[in-house]
């Protein structure tokens, strides 16, 4: 990422060198023109490069200095201290894990259909507020609350974030914690999960390509554990030389006579769905999860560097306007409510993510080598996931507005037609003909473009630009389209499986406390069973959705958004309550300061939602508004019958109560958090932390992406007594 830790928390403070100096002040001095750009410039086209150089020289900036502050300041990570996965390294839950496997793992875990498609909803606003939060939210908030989150987790033998909440807060709070997060846990996950339906049914190219990611990864896995243990090199270039060429065939078997095998529908996309969530939950981690997690994480991030790339090489220009006029109003037609605080929420996973929390005190803490690996893997991850979100709002502001809204907006704004919504667009503001419309969808070799909601189809179309303009032209442009659907499935799917397994963790704290054994997290009855209520849980709200357009996940999918970022409070919470029981009330305003931020944006909207007037916005208002209809025997878009009034009704009502219970729930636990904060402060001497005792470690392994001298010398010295002989870094060895 940057530069890499030092190996000892005591050289933490070396001078650094006058290149070093003059190449941190280049990279300053590129962010701020970058910023500069976007903030000043008005009623003009700016390339979209400039938007790269402010998100790029923030991030090095935000790793090199404030990460590195955070772990050897505030959390005085200690490489010496033996991690979970080392002590408890049972080849199942418990495995240490190289930091470039794991950090794979890790950023595929948490990088799911958030960073993709909330971007691209929050464009409505223009470029710049949802900018200035990815990049501000992500430094400040999002990386900090990953990367302490698995910190303090990894202290705790890897604890889950609701079970940390009641060890260290207490009964009452804890409890909410847990009914809190484990509910939200299964909506995120169906929610998920639907997208990955609705992205590969009936696509045979994309079937094909993710179900070969399967078998690859657990070829993957057994090489790294059984055949040629530690070569990571080695099995990352026979990998993604396996992926690639499954991405290519999956576009010979869609031309081919294996297109129906492999043409699913909806329903039976949720039973393989669901039974594969089922069998990379319980299969040892190494076996599956974490290689294929990793081996998805070079097409991830391979492609967002090429679009990138492809952005430097092209230069397009932003043809959104910097803020626009729905920012104020907050009666776009992509989503209602104003720029505060709904631009916050609806971006939610690029800049701060509950969720992320759920994987930092889930599977990673269980994983991870050295307490030093928490600023590469939980900060690097995140900021990785930044970038990601960056290159989705690039995607969506380089479309025509006009174009940009005829695809985002409901048909019940632009009607069904390429004239009705022409016209509709220009009563916005914009402007597009409908021969425009015609050739939009011509040129990727879709029917229609029209309606095509929920922000995946704009950034196919969006990176489909950028790529057809480097390689292919025009007639390149339909291939990089479901190319881009096809990523954007893949990207998804790995949250699922990893979130599968968290949620076991989750569910196996929870009912330990009341029937010990299954605190024990590798316990087969336990995994077993909590597996199956995981799965069982999204896998029903899923199925109905599948099956009815008002029914099952569709109910609670308005809720993702508020939920996503209230778990991000509670994670905050549980995080500054450590540190303040830890001695570290100093520093306390690392985590307050955001869980200040996050607690008053979501809140305010948990209350505008439960509370508006205005029926696109308040949860009761749309259900009076619907029961007024069915009273007066009308009814009203989008329902198309009586019935489905009746289904919007009870759909209203359910997330009307459920945002009411969420946030009585939060404030539960940030009250309770408060107490125990003030009585820490108060009797320090009385505090008592649920922290495990310290053990040496006997492993050696680098705390960054490159080992530094030092953690060189130390891997050869090792290397030699045990006879790894890898002293470059490139295995982790144990001392002797």
């Amino acid at each position: 990422m940057a530069e890499p830790a030092p190996p000892t928390t005591d050289a933490r403070t070396r001078t650094p060198d006058p290149k070093s100096i003059a190449v941190w002040v280049l990279v300053a001095l590129v962010g701020a023109a970058g910023w500069s750009v976007l903030a000043l410039s008005r009623g003009e086209e700016i390339s979209a490069a400039w938007m790269l150089a402010a998100a790029l020289g923030s991030y090095a900036i935000g790793y090199r200095f404030y990460a590195r502050f955070i772990q050897y300041r505030v959390l005085k990570a200690d490489r010496t201290r033996a991690t979970p996965a080392e002590r408890l390294d049972n080849g199942v839950d418990f495995h240490p894990t190289d930091r470039r496997v794991l950090f794979g793992h890790h950023f595929a875990a948490v990088a799911g259909a958030g960073p993709l498609v909330g971007p691209v909803l929050a464009a409505q606003m223009g470029y710049l507020p949802g900018t200035i939060w990815l990049v501000v939210g992500v430094i400040f908030a999002g990386a900090v609350q990953d990367m302490v989150t698995l910190f303090f987790s990894t202290r705790r033998d890897g604890r889950s974030l609701g079970q940390m909440a009641r060890d260290e807060i207490g009964p009452l709070g804890g409890a909410a914690a847990l009914i809190a997060v484990f509910a939200i846990m299964i909506i995120l996950l169906a929610v998920l999960a639907l997208v990955i339906v609705n992205a590969l049914a009936h696509s045979p190219w994309g079937v094909f390509s993710i179900a070969m990611t399967i078998p690859i990864a657990l070829f993957m896995g057994v090489y790294l554990r059984i055949l040629r243990p530690g070569r990571v090199t080695e099995v990352s270039v026979i990998g993604v030389g396996l992926l690639l060429l499954a991405i290519v065939a999956g576009g010979w078997v869609a031309e081919s006579s294996l297109a129906d095998t492999f043409t699913l529908e909806p329903g039976t996309l949720v039973i393989w769905m669901i039974v594969y969530g089922f069998v990379a939950s319980v299969l040892p981690v190494w076996l599956l999860l974490a290689p294929r997690d990793y081996l998805s994480t070079f097409m991830k991030v391979g492609t967002i560097l090429l679009l990138a790339l492809g952005v430097v090489i092209a230069m397009p220009t932003l043809k959104m306007d910097a803020i626009t006029e729905f920012a104020s109003r907050g009666d776009g037609p992509v989503f209602a409510g104003s720029m505060f605080p709904f631009v916050f929420i609806t971006i939610a996973c690029g800049a701060l993510s509950g969720f992320h929390s759920l994987v930092s005190s889930g599977t990673t803490p269980k994983m991870i080598q050295k307490e030093t690996q928490v600023r590469f893997i939980g900060y690097g991850a995140m900021l990785t996931e930044s970038f990601v979100a960056i290159m989705a709002m690039i995607a969506a502001c380089i479309l025509d507005p006009g174009l940009y809204f005829a695809v985002n907006s409901p048909a019940g704004v632009i009607g069904t037609t390429v004239e009705s919504a022409s016209q509709a667009v220009a009563g916005l503001g914009f402007t597009i003909s409908p021969a425009d419309l015609a050739q939009a969808a011509k040129d990727v070799e879709e029917a229609s473009l029209l309606s095509r909601t929920g922000g995946a189809p704009t950034f196919a179309l969006g990176m489909s630009e950028i790529f057809s303009a480097v390689v292919g032209g025009a007639a390149m442009k339909a291939f990089w389209y479901h190319f881009a659907i096809m990523f954007e499935a893949l990207f998804i799917l790995t949250t699922v499986d990893a979130g599968t397994r968290v949620g076991r963790f989750m569910l196996q704290d929870t009912l330990g406390n009341v029937y010990k054994p299954m605190k024990q997290v590798s316990w087969k009855p336990g995994v077993w069973f909590a597996s199956a209520v995981v799965v069982g849980g999204w896998g029903y709200f899923l199925w109905v959705g599948v099956h009815d357009p008002l029914g099952g996940i569709n109910q609670l999918f308005p809720l993702f958004g508020i939920a996503n970022q209230l778990l991000a409070a509670v994670a905050l919470a549980v995080c500054t309550t450590l540190l303040v029981k830890s001695g570290r009330l100093k520093w306390a305003w690392v985590t307050a300061v955001p869980l200040a931020w996050d607690a008053t944006v979501t809140l305010t909207a948990s209350w505008m939602k439960i509370f508006s007037d205005d029926p696109r916005v308040g949860f009761f208002a749309q259900r009076d508004k619907y029961q007024a209809g069915i009273d007066a025997d009308k009814v009203l878009p989008p329902a198309k019958s009586m019935e489905d009034m009746h289904t919007v009704v009870t759909n209203s009502t359910v997330d009307g109560v459920l945002s009411a219970v969420f946030a009585i729930l939060i404030i539960v636990v940030l009250a309770d958090a408060a107490r125990v904060c003030f009585k820490a402060i108060s009797d320090p001497a009385g505090t008592r932390l649920a922290e495990v005792p310290y053990v040496e470690s006997k492993l050696v392994a680098p705390a960054g992406l490159w080992p530094t001298p030092e953690e060189k010398a130390e891997l050869a010295a090792v290397g030699a007594v045990t006879g790894s002989g890898e002293g470059e870094g490139e295995r982790s060895t144990v001392r002797t």
